[in-house]
């Protein structure tokens, strides 16, 4: 792959600002795009409302500025994009891939979140409120994740996956896929929570015509407790004005052997040091307590 080629991206929800958990994320993907002379986008999935936190969307963006972390072109939200997500919407309904679904939680958990097609083969009433789900094949699918290794997925494990949701919200599944169709992005750095869901993702983009991603899936951070640092678990917001060394920590955590005087430094030196010695192989599978 030529250096140019490269896009990547991050995509962060502004569900709270950003933690350390999420700044791994970043500075992974932003210094894998820029060792590879190539560009970083970012993109902000907020078509979650009632997960969002006001302000998040600024707090997230002053955070990325604040470690150095620049973007390439326009901030691309997903609250916008309503429109391009329905036209696919109606395309995958069109060509017999989607279906609508009317089934309740209640019944859901019953099948242990393994869905069994039933409004496939008895479709709802016409004025019932429904999701949306996609039919996925039972084939499994093969990839190499540039940290993890061959994978294997088997695409209906957990049946056919909703990509819009009953209450009228678009799925992550399917907003993060044509998303990263539209802006053209090569490749995937993000965390390995995401990993399981890879294979869905991919054989979505196959579906709409785009070309599959590279994926490296970085190890997660975990509290004291084991737990993943997540808004929901309430990690602690990263603190700006202690930037050097947030990312010296961050480039520890992904196996790069950083030099302890780069604390020292402005988060520009220290990024300008991530690039000329990035080595993504010596970043391991397994997870960081911090």
């Amino acid at each position: 792959m030529a250096a140019t080629a490269y896009t990547g991206r991050f995509a962060p929800s502004p569900s709270g600002p950003l933690h350390f958990g999420s700044l791994l994320a970043a500075v992974a993907s932003w210094v894998d795009a820029r060792a590879a002379g190539g560009r970083w986008l970012l993109r902000i999935e907020d078509i979650d409302p009632p997960r969002e936190q006001p302000g998040a969307d600024q707090l997230i963006l002053r955070s990325l500025k604040a470690h150095g972390l620049h973007w390439d072109d326009a901030v691309l939200c997903q609250s916008t994009r309503g429109a391009r997500y329905r036209e696919v919407l109606q395309d995958l309904q069109a060509r017999g891939l989607a279906y609508r679904c009317a089934c309740s939680r209640a019944r859901l958990a019953e099948l242990h979140h393994v869905y069994d097609g039933h409004c496939l083969h008895h479709p709802p009433m016409p004025d019932e409120p429904c999701a949306i789900r996609l039919r996925l094949p039972i084939q499994t699918l093969e990839f190499v994740d540039r940290i993890c290794g061959a994978q294997q997925q088997s695409l209906a494990a957990a049946g056919d996956g909703i990509i819009h949701r009953k209450d009228g919200l678009f799925a992550y599944q399917l907003a993060v896929v044509v998303d990263d169709i539209d802006q053209g992005v090569t490749d995937i750095v993000r965390g390995s929570d995401i990993l399981e869901a890879t294979a869905r993702q991919m054989h979505l983009t196959l579906l709409l015509g785009g070309v599959v991603p590279r994926y490296a899936h970085i190890p997660l951070a975990l509290d004291s407790a084991g737990r993943k640092l997540s808004k929901q678990n309430h990690a602690t917001a990263l603190d700006d004005s202690r930037a050097a060394e947030n990312l010296h920590h961050a480039l520890l955590a992904l196996g790069q052997q950083a030099p302890v005087e780069l604390v020292q430094e402005t988060p520009e030196a220290i990024l300008k040091w991530a690039i000329a010695n990035w080595d993504i192989n010596k970043i391991e599978r397994v997870d960081v307590t911090v």
